[in-house]
């Protein structure tokens, strides 16, 4: 601190009182300099002090002696000091008078140390709301036992003693305290019910009631010695009209249909300061819904900027720009910036919901919702303003943000804050609100539709104002091929938002967004197709304006949507059904470059960290939300040719393995928390096994293609038990876990289901058990199996569970696989079954050709590659190592198995042909394609077959011969 006089003569008029005093107890004043500058610096700041310490020499004096002034305090200090100082104390006027001389004495310790710089504002802002916490507990602790004495005690319907539940809103709640604020309560009780030992009949509410009025009296009146802290109670539900004191279910009922949006904004700083824990804890886990809600809730900055704007009127009107909380650029512009963010995102990231603003502004950097560089220049601006506001009321002790207007008053808030004058302090002022205002600004500036110069008026289509014929020339002129049907379809749109009884918000924001919408339609290249998609999406989201305000403030959704819409109708029909889907669009870096595991891992971490291990409903819903989000982004990079099409299916069968694996955990944790854990397994972990088939195993995965799964155990002893209190069999145990694996991945829930299951491929199929033991599975494949389910196996790979099962397994398999087989009788049981299977699922006809299951399909490629693994596995080992078919191919390849370029030509082939059908299923068509399609590769692998699987029969049962 450099060289400080007071240059007030009044305040320094109080501090040669103090000295006089002080010379006649014979204390000695401090010799050294640091405390001589400090002290000039406080009296010339703060009037209240120099006064204070005039008229209670005393408590200056004490907190001189006990070094206070230069302390820390540690936690739980204050509640220890205020205890001591409320001991003597037997009555309300007792009880009144102790905290006010408690407040009295640290606020004279908390101001110097503001002042003096001996407190960064953290620790300021921190003692302020612990001074408030104590006394609110404190004063509510013995006014609870004295209320009881007189009128009875509370109860619920159990009979269980109830207290009241004290609520800190705002700064307090925040723990933000400012060194004049008051402080916003709400009051609550966990139950109705009857007050017990009554001198007359009295409910809870009338209790607590009248509590809360003692608790206010006791903290808010003046009296001689003052005030603890001014109250106000005009947040609670109904404001000034409503009950004090209100019950849980009647707070919920008013937070669930009457409460405004503001409310929603207010209630994010709610913090409980008194009352039960699990009172405290209940009453949270019910407001937390109301504030944060499980979509992006982008209403929120409509909300807010209407609110601002009204707070802005009214201080226009009060002439009030140099307020620096809520004029241009102040406090409240900071904290409406987080808390817009915390509104709309806080439900889906948990991280967010958290109360002090500049953890909010950390978090935005965190998560790169805003500029780092930004929000250093906000949490920068918003120190610089709570000083300003801390200075400007620790001067009277006054409930100010008011900047001074008189020479006087500017320099003293000038050098209060370290500068030499007025004019170098404003100049760093303007600088910090100018900086919030332009952020705000930018944050909550509305959406502006931009038209390009020569644009069409489409808006004028959504009014329905026009003669018909004007407007399909307008339709035409957009490029509309039948303006007729188009023309129909907006005017069908529009009536069916009549008839579903919109709200006057969503009409409004549907009318901001349609010619919006048009204008996209018509400039897509297909404004028929286009408009038939696009008008989808909006009829499923019209009655929820969360999504229609979502739209609003982010324009570039609808730009994706149509462009998207246009490509094809899998992502319209995807966010149709699932509007949360509509997330995805926002960022387009995110959009086009889908995730790889560890990040779905870490996505999936964030989506079911704030839900309960028990809530098995939102655990689905939130699964099935990660499902479809990166399914959709995979299908956006896989269109637009971002990654290339054989890596498309690597991305789909890494989000079902990552889903699958996370059901796995969650299951199993929920049976261990039942049963305990299964005893004597094979194995380091779960001692279970999924194991993919099909197209899972072989990382084929396709657009809305369901799993092949087979589950195994390592429990090899039928005696084997779980080690819980609750103990099962192993083998229950692992059959429930595979009942529950497979009801969370198939069962619907609001928003469909995960996946769909297929558990055919089992031991014994249908018939067999769910789960079996891997002895028992490598029994059945060496004795009891079926060549088709060989087969089968030479795709099946572990895709979650024991890593070490999953080692025995890898071991079965080759063993089965490697076996030597006959070649004839293989290739005759091969060629059979892929007969049966052509006759009853082949869609070849009517001009079209079956993707799959056509003569010269995908099957015929895959039965020959599982032929040509089973026939050489014995001799070349090799060929066991993988599931899919390109890289079995290519083994095959490397070791001369099939003649000339076969395995090439097939490998182009399935290529072409899964090709083809990604595209039908993004278009949602059939897996069939023109016969004049794809003729040289169908060709090529018929040619192939019948050279592999018939020739070669033909050639060998002649030689028999």
């Amino acid at each position: 601190m450099s060289d400080h006089t007071n240059q007030d003569p009044a305040t320094e008029a109080h501090w040669l009182t103090w000295l006089d005093w002080a010379g006649t107890q014979g204390i000695a004043v401090p010799a050294d300099p640091a405390f001589t500058q400090a002290r000039a610096r406080v009296w010339e700041a703060s009037e209240y002090v120099a006064i204070t310490a005039a008229r209670h020499p005393a408590d200056f004096a004490e907190l001189i002696a006990s070094g206070d002034l230069e302390s820390v305090y540690g936690a739980g200090d204050l509640a220890q000091r205020l205890e001591t100082a409320l001991a003597s104390v037997t009555d309300e006027p007792s009880l009144q008078r102790a905290l006010r001389i408690f407040r009295r004495r640290e606020m004279l310790r908390i101001i110097w140390r503001d002042i003096a710089e001996r407190a960064p504002l953290p620790e300021t802002l921190e003692d302020l709301s612990e001074l408030a916490d104590v006394c609110i507990d404190a004063a509510l602790a013995r006014l609870h036992d004295w209320t009881c004495a007189e009128l009875g005690t509370p109860r619920d319907a159990e009979g269980r003693p109830q207290r009241l539940v004290v609520l800190a809103m705002g700064k307090l709640g925040a723990r933000e305290l400012n060194l004049s604020s008051d402080i916003d309560l709400i009051f609550a009780f966990a139950q109705t019910g009857e007050v017990t030992g009554s001198p007359r009949a009295l409910s809870n509410e009338q209790f607590f009631v009248r509590l809360a009025q003692r608790l206010v009296q006791s903290l808010a009146s003046a009296t001689v010695d003052g005030f603890v802290f001014r109250v106000d109670t005009r947040l609670r539900p109904f404001g000034e009209v409503g009950p004090l004191a209100m019950s849980f279910q009647a707070m919920e009922d008013y937070y669930q249909s009457q409460a405004r949006e503001w409310e929603r904004y207010a209630m994010i700083k709610a913090r409980p300061v008194a009352g039960d824990p699990a009172d405290r804890d209940q009453l949270m886990a019910m407001l937390r819904p109301f504030v944060y809600r499980r979509y992006l809730d982008f209403g929120a900055f409509e909300s807010l900027r209407d609110l601002k704007r009204m707070i802005a009127k009214e201080l226009y009107r009060r002439g009030m720009d140099a307020n620096i909380k809520l004029g241009p650029g102040g406090i409240r512009e900071i904290e409406f910036i987080g808390q817009a963010f915390q509104l709309v995102r806080g439900g889906r990231d948990p991280a967010l919901q958290v109360r002090p603003i500049r953890q909010v502004l950390a978090c935005l950097a965190d998560r790169d919702l805003m500029p780092a560089e930004v929000i250093a220049r906000l949490d920068a601006a918003y120190v610089f303003l709570r000083l300003v506001e801390n200075r400007l009321q620790a001067y009277r002790d006054k409930q100010t943000h008011t900047l001074p207007d008189d020479a006087v008053n500017r320099l003293r808030l000038a050098r209060s804050m370290g500068f030499a004058d007025w004019t170098a302090f404003a100049a760093v002022l303007a600088e910090h609100r100018q900086r919030v205002q332009e952020q705000f600004d930018h944050v909550f500036a509305a959406p502006v539709e931009e038209a390009e110069p020569g644009d069409i008026n489409l808006g004028m289509l959504w009014n329905g104002c026009h003669e018909p014929a004007h407007e399909l020339e307008l339709l035409k002129a957009s490029g509309f091929a039948d303006p007729e049907v188009a023309r129909t379809r907006i005017a069908q749109f529009r009536d069916a938002t009549a008839r579903k009884g919109l709200s006057a918000r969503g009409h409004d924001r549907l009318g901001h967004l349609m010619p919006q919408v048009l204008r996209l339609i018509a400039a897509s290249g297909q404004p028929d197709r286009v408009l038939e998609r696009m008008l989808r999406v909006l009829e499923s989201v019209m009655q929820r304006t969360a999504y229609l305000a979502m739209l609003s403030e982010h324009p570039g959704i609808l730009a994706q949507l149509a462009c998207l819409a246009g490509m094809s109708p899998w992502f319209t029909d995807r966010i149709a059904r699932h509007p949360l889907l509509l997330d995805e669009l926002i960022d387009t870096r995110r959009l086009y470059a889908p995730l790889r595991r560890d990040e779905l891992e870490s996505e999936l971490d964030a989506l079911l960290a704030p839900v309960d291990a028990e809530d098995l409903e939102q655990q689905m819903e939130r699964l099935h939300q990660f499902a479809q989000g990166n399914m959709l982004r995979v299908a956006a990079a896989d269109l637009t040719e971002v990654i290339p099409l054989m890596v498309v299916s690597d991305y789909l069968t890494e989000i079902a393995e990552v889903a699958v694996a996370r059901v796995l955990r969650l299951a199993f944790a929920h049976l261990v928390a039942r049963h305990g854990r299964p005893t004597a397994i094979l194995g380091e972990d779960t001692g279970f096994l999924a194991l993919g088939y099909g197209k899972l195993g072989g990382i084929e995965l396709g657009y809305g293609s369901d799993l092949d799964l087979v589950f195994i155990h390592g429990s090899e002893s039928v005696t084997a038990m779980t080690d819980g209190p609750r103990s099962i069999s192993n083998e229950q145990f692992y059959n429930r876990l595979g009942q529950r694996i497979i009801h969370m991945m198939t069962t619907r829930t609001a928003t469909g289901a995960l996946y769909e299951i297929d558990m055919r491929l089992r031991p014994d199929g249908t018939k067999g058990m769910l789960v079996r033991s891997l002895a028992s599975f490598a029994n059945y494949q060496e004795t009891a199996a079926w060549t088709w389910e060989h087969q089968a196996l030479t795709r099946a790979r572990p895709v979650a569970g024991d890593p070490a099962l999953a080692r025995r397994f890898d071991e079965v398999r080759r063993a089965v696989l490697c076996r030597p087989r006959d070649p004839e009788q293989l290739r005759t049981e091969v060629r059979e079954m892929r007969a049966k299977m052509r006759a009853s699922l082949d869609r070849t006809g009517g001009g079209r050709f079956d993707l799959k299951q056509g003569a010269g399909g995908i099957a015929d490629i895959e039965f020959m590659v599982q032929y040509a693994v089973l026939r050489w596995a014995a001799d070349y080992p090799t060929l066991a190592d993988w599931t899919d078919n390109i890289r079995q191919l290519a083994t095959l390849a490397r070791f001369d198995l099939l003649p000339g370029q076969s395995a090439q030509e097939l490998t182009d082939a399935y290529k072409a042909l899964r090709a083809a059908y990604h595209r039908s299923a993004l278009q949602e068509q059939p897996k069939t394609i023109p016969l004049d399609q794809l003729e040289a590769e169908r060709g090529r692998v018929r040619e192939l077959w019948r050279a592999l699987m018939e020739d070669a029969h033909r050639e060998a049962v002649n030689g028999q011969d």
